[in-house]
């Protein structure tokens, strides 16, 4: 298992890569608890601190495939880095200004969510061409969807520890500032300045024309909703369990499952297409957020939820491949931010609908939530299968044969597999 990701990682630029993305999405990882600690400190109300929260949220939304279609056009230094000062700019203006004002915080807020640079989806773009074998892209896959396991874990005991040792607006403004940092690692290096999206047909829907990537935005609509609403839910079993203690093991629980599964998914190699075996795992997934309803002791309660997030990174790191094989020519990278939009504005809404459900109902109808989103997922997935037939066309992708017979990414290729004729638009326009 070590050996697998060992390879990846020694691999030139790969692991400055990883590292670089996750630090340039820092700010996204703490913005939300940074923004509501730094309003609460200065005296706002908590209303005030969640809805400038929602906002960053909803803009970074908006940004991410936004963003994503002007890196697939004009490469990813030219928007990334721009992108990054910008939105570290606008949070320092939000940081050293007056929350409870009645125009500049929602503006600064505003602007900073949605200039943040998609370099999520700038990584997994890169994954081909620095790694070269289609087995190892997988791989890396499963590493990045583990790693973002341990980025949502460490970047709030940052903010804490900043908050502790300093000043709530010192999270702030640290967090921003490593995140230029990161974002700077990543597009001065080779790989990024190399990168160029393919030849792209010019239409307004971009990446969201496929059916098969909208198919699988729709399943992971509800995936993020499933886990938006266990963060309600659990702050409802907490309270009768230990409080914020019981609360905190909850989460650690969800995210030691997922970091478990992820690393045993991602150390070997699977058969059969990813489409199915993604059915497969939403299904596995669906299935371990059931148990849930039992509510027992924190202790065994923290196992439980440990079982419920086993599936996640497997799952996401299969999306990946998925995307990767189903969006249109010269849309990679939007594509891929288009997921982690949809993934967001899930979980904003299983927050949304778990808070009433679990006032209404209780503990018990929160935690049906979870389990009950995530046969959605599968349901979608069931009834989008013909969407979701494997793409034939593995050359047309840029794909060469390599050694074995395993295919590799043309030098500076994007990972776009399905090479699908685009008919209806006009050759030439890359808009």
């Amino acid at each position: 298992m070590a050996s697998g990701y060992g390879e990846i990682l020694r691999t030139r630029h790969a692991a400055r890569l990883l590292v670089g993305t996750l630090v340039g999405r820092l700010p996204n990882a703490v913005a939300p608890i940074a923004i509501v600690l730094y309003v609460r400190a200065a005296g706002g109300s908590y209303s005030l601190a969640g809805a400038l929260a929602a906002v960053y949220g909803v803009t970074n939304a908006v940004g991410q495939p936004l963003l994503g279609r002007l890196v697939d056009l004009y490469g990813q230094p030219r928007v990334q880095l721009p992108g990054a000062v910008v939105s570290a700019l606008a949070m320092a203006v939000f940081a050293c200004g007056d929350p409870e004002a009645a125009v500049l915080p929602w503006v600064s807020v505003a602007l900073a969510g949605l200039t943040t640079p998609p370099l999520e989806g700038g990584l997994r773009a890169l994954w081909p061409s620095v790694l070269r074998e289609e087995k190892s892209v997988h791989t890396a896959y499963a590493m990045d969807a583990v790693a973002q396991e341990v980025m949502f874990t460490v970047g709030p005991l940052l903010v804490t520890g900043s908050v502790a040792l300093w000043s709530e607006r010192a999270a702030l403004l640290l967090a921003n500032g490593l995140g230029v940092l990161g974002a700077l690692s990543v597009v001065i290096s080779e790989p990024s300045r190399r990168w160029r999206s393919q030849e792209r047909e010019a239409h307004w829907l971009g990446a969201l024309r496929s059916p098969g990537l909208l198919a699988l935005l729709g399943a992971y609509l509800c995936v993020g909703a499933a886990i938006g609403s266990i963060n309600v839910a659990g702050v409802s079993y907490a309270d009768g369990h230990g409080g914020e203690t019981a609360y905190g093991w909850l989460l650690a629980g969800l995210g030691l499952g997922g970091l478990v599964g992820g690393t045993v998914y991602g150390a070997r190699q699977w058969t059969g297409t990813p489409e199915r075996r993604l059915t497969v795992l939403v299904a596995l997934l669906a299935v371990c957020y059931v148990p849930l309803l039992l509510r027992p002791g924190a202790v065994a309660m923290t196992g439980l939820a440990a079982v419920a997030g086993l599936f996640l990174a497997p799952s996401l790191a299969c999306a990946f491949v998925v995307v990767d094989r189903h969006a249109p020519r010269g849309t990679v990278t939007e594509a891929f931010s288009w997921l982690v939009t949809t993934f967001m504005v899930g979980s904003s809404l299983g927050t949304a609908v778990a808070g009433p459900v679990v006032e209404r109902g209780g503990t018990a109808w929160g935690f049906a939530l979870p389990g009950l989103a995530g046969a959605c997922a599968l349901l979608v997935l069931l009834l989008a299968a013909p969407a979701l037939r494997p793409p034939d066309a593995a050359v047309a992708g840029g794909l060469t044969a390599g050694p074995g017979g395993v295919s590799t990414p043309a030098e500076g290729a994007e990972n776009d597999r399905n090479g699908a004729a685009e008919f209806g638009f006009r050759s030439g326009h890359r808009a």
